[in-house]
């Protein structure tokens, strides 16, 4: 398996109790500071390839978004940016790279915006329709959250979990059993939260129309057979952020950090080798 580590090495699980939650985390490697942030329905795990192979020159942070993983609280897009602030003052952390995959993305970009001064780089994987008129978001492909949300209540989660996994936003391109035992494994911890709960799920964090004023160098990444909605509103980032670069992964759908972990860390390493140097090991 690309991405093993053996059991003595892997990071134990820490906790910091927020307003209104208690956040798993992850904290291993040294080095500059890369804080990943995943998307719905996963958590923390998604970034065992990563964590593995950035580690010896990185210091990796990872967390479950509240309501997501073992992360307890109802998921928010608002708090999760609270959240994310609130890690890296408990870490003390000056200066980070960050990484938000899919519904990440708008974290890290709406953190970014808030307390620039922390942020070195960013890199978005797989984002949504941020920025872009809201009839561009409107592809047969993309998450049908509201159908979910029915049908989580009114059938339950097992029904969920078997539409969900057939999604394209949520299969692998990839034949690693290890894998995919890896992504079941999230999607069955899931807890489902924000679709149970009974009230409507409160309006998303909306990143400013002035993308522009993000002047950090952000790298767009995302698997060359994402959604096709999903690799136009990579294509439009790219283009509407003043220093961005855009990478395609071969071989990848919109997972592709577990479809293809060596081109996607190869990626990585390249953009941030630029932007935070990696510490040398022995």
């Amino acid at each position: 398996m690309i991405f093993a580590i053996r059991k003595s090495l892997q990071p134990k699980d820490m906790h910091l109790d927020v307003k209104g939650a208690r956040l798993r985390y992850r904290d291993a490697g040294a080095g500059p500071a890369i804080v990943f942030v995943h998307g719905w329905t996963l958590d923390l795990d998604m970034w065992e390839p990563q964590a593995a192979a950035l580690s010896p020159g990185y210091r990796i942070i990872r967390l479950d978004r509240r309501g997501f993983g073992l992360s307890t609280g109802h998921p928010s897009l608002n708090d999760d940016v609270a959240d994310l602030q609130a890690l890296c003052r408990h870490l003390r952390l000056q200066c980070v790279a960050l990484v938000g995959m899919s519904q990440g993305a708008r974290v890290v970009l709406q953190m970014t915006q808030a307390w620039p001064a922390m942020v070195a780089c960013l890199i978005l994987d797989g984002p949504p329709g941020i920025g872009r008129p809201a009839s561009e978001a409107r592809d047969p492909q993309e998450l049908p959250y509201e159908d979910y949300r029915r049908l989580a209540q009114s059938h339950g989660m097992a029904a969920f979990r078997r539409e969900w996994t057939r999604h394209p936003l949520a299969t692998l391109r990839t034949d690693e059993a290890a894998v995919r035992d890896l992504l079941a494994g999230m999607i069955a911890r899931y807890p489902g939260n924000d679709l149970l709960a009974p009230a409507p799920r409160p309006a998303e964090i909306e990143t400013p129309p002035a993308i522009q004023s993000i002047v950090h160098p952000v790298l767009v990444i995302g698997g060359a057979h994402d959604i096709d909605s999903r690799r136009r509103f990579a294509a439009g980032l790219a283009c509407d952020l003043p220093r961005a670069e855009r990478v395609e992964i071969p071989a990848a759908g919109h997972l592709c950090n577990l479809d293809n972990p060596p081109a996607y860390n190869r990626a990585l390493r390249k953009f941030l080798e630029r932007h935070v140097p990696a510490h040398s090991t022995p």
